[in-house]
């Protein structure tokens, strides 16, 4: 009986050691975190100990054990745990190739960058050297996706039409012809467009489809630069005053405008100036609220020019940026709604000594040459500054851009490509050819 009792204490004795080697062993750090293991040594012989005692009950000797097996075991793992990583680092450090030298940040006078942005808000800081280049392709991705329509059938018929006539001839040029009229870009600019490429094409300068392309391209960006671009606010308040028949999107347009120059920072006044439809009184008022823009409204069937008038004369009193002006949808036909219009004009004057910065003729994309006519009658009765050409995103008749700005002589403002505020774009002659002439993904 001694025995057995004498062996089952040796086992105990022998389990409380081997318990408390195990126990070092898993409290050691691992080989990526080498600081922490120089301090954690004494910590785990303190952890190991305590367990000892608590397993056997006989201190003296499970400690004794404990602190010979702990300081056998720390050198070991310290060790490790800080020659190992240096050894494996050196080479990959070594193997690491240099990383690409990034540009200089661009040199620019804090004063002279801060009076530009305090002009033209919208511009990228200086030294985000990207910038300009992420805008430019992001505007031509958006309006080849605007374009859609108006270059799957534009470019679907020259691209037949190169396939059946590589080389050029008097009957490929007959049939671009009737690619052009048929894509609304009117009669006398196809005229023209064909006698600068019949003259090429006799002097030998264009002897390939790809030379015919690149001449259309050049001849586009010629007809469509000739000024425009963004608003620019130069007198407080900027007038605006939008014009065009029903249902083409003055209303809307004016909405958009009145969100871009609030994130630009500005106060915005909108003149419900449709007095003869409720509804256009109700859409303004709308916008006004989802903007956060005022909007001054007159009694149903008031005077539209008295509207303009307190309007404008509110905005110079108050100290308003700009107002935006909204007029009857009339047709271009009516006379005496003509006359109304030319009366606002000289509302706007009157009220603030000199005529509406702006007037801007909205016109719908999708009716082609009746857009034409449009922007002839309206720009007899006032004086054009702009175009606003929407719904471009419904439509195969686009090249109508070509017509208007070639025979009104009327820089293009802004496209119209989408619901969205950010899808009224500002015009960009290179960038909206490129956009229609590239048909690289056939979309």
């Amino acid at each position: 009986m001694e025995i057995l009792i004498a062996v089952v204490v040796l086992l105990a004795v022998l389990a409380a050691v081997f318990f408390m080697r195990g126990k070092t062993t898993i409290a050691l750090p691992e080989e990526s975190d080498a600081p922490k293991a120089v301090a954690s040594g004494t910590a785990t012989a303190k952890a190991a100990l305590a367990d000892a005692k608590a397993s056997t009950g006989d201190a003296k000797p499970a400690a004794a054990d404990a602190k010979k097996g702990a300081e056998a075991a720390k050198p070991a793992p310290v060790e490790k745990a800080v020659e190992a990583p240096v050894e494996k680092a050196a080479p990959a450090a070594s193997a690491e190739p240099a990383a690409p030298t990034e540009p200089s940040p661009i040199a620019v006078d804090p004063a002279i960058e801060a009076a530009a942005r305090s002009k033209f808000p919208s511009i990228p800081p200086a030294n985000d050297i990207n910038a300009g280049k992420r805008a430019a392709e992001d505007d031509v991705a958006a309006l080849k996706k605007g374009l859609g329509a108006t270059r799957t059938g534009f470019f679907g018929r020259l691209k037949e039409l190169f396939v059946r006539k590589p080389e050029l001839d008097p009957a490929a040029l007959d049939e671009l012809e009737e690619i052009l009229l048929t894509s609304d870009v009117g009669v006398e600019t196809t005229k023209a467009l064909l006698e600068t490429l019949r003259a090429r094409h006799a002097a030998s300068d264009l002897g390939s489809s790809d030379a015919l392309q690149a001449a259309l391209r050049a001849e586009a960006t010629r007809i469509l630069t000739i000024g425009g671009g963004a608003i620019e606010l130069e007198h407080k308040p900027t007038v605006l005053l939008f014009v065009g028949v029903n249902g083409v999107g003055k209303t809307t347009t004016i909405g958009k405008l009145a969100s871009k120059f609030k994130d630009e920072g500005k106060r915005v006044l909108l003149a419900a100036g449709d007095t003869y439809r409720a509804a256009a009184v109700i859409q303004l008022e709308a916008w006004g609220r989802r903007v956060g823009c005022d909007v001054l409204k007159g009694k149903e069937r008031a005077d539209p020019s008295g509207v303009i008038f307190d309007a404008v004369k509110k905005a110079a009193d108050e100290g308003y940026d700009v107002v935006l002006c909204d007029t009857a949808g009339r047709l271009q036909t009516k006379m005496p709604l003509m006359d109304e219009l030319a009366k606002m004009g000289r509302s706007v004057e009157k009220a603030i000594g000199r005529p509406a910065d702006e007037t801007l003729l909205v016109l719908d994309a999708t009716t082609g040459q009746n857009a034409i006519q449009q922007a002839t009658s309206f720009g007899s009765t006032l004086p054009l500054t702009g175009i606003v050409l929407t719904k471009l995103d419904g439509t195969a008749k686009g090249g109508v851009i070509l017509g208007i700005v070639d025979q009104q002589k009327v820089p293009v403002r802004y496209v119209g490509i989408g619901e969205r505020v950010e899808d009224l774009r500002v015009f960009e002659a290179s960038s909206f050819v490129e956009a229609l002439f590239d048909a690289g993904d056939g979309a």
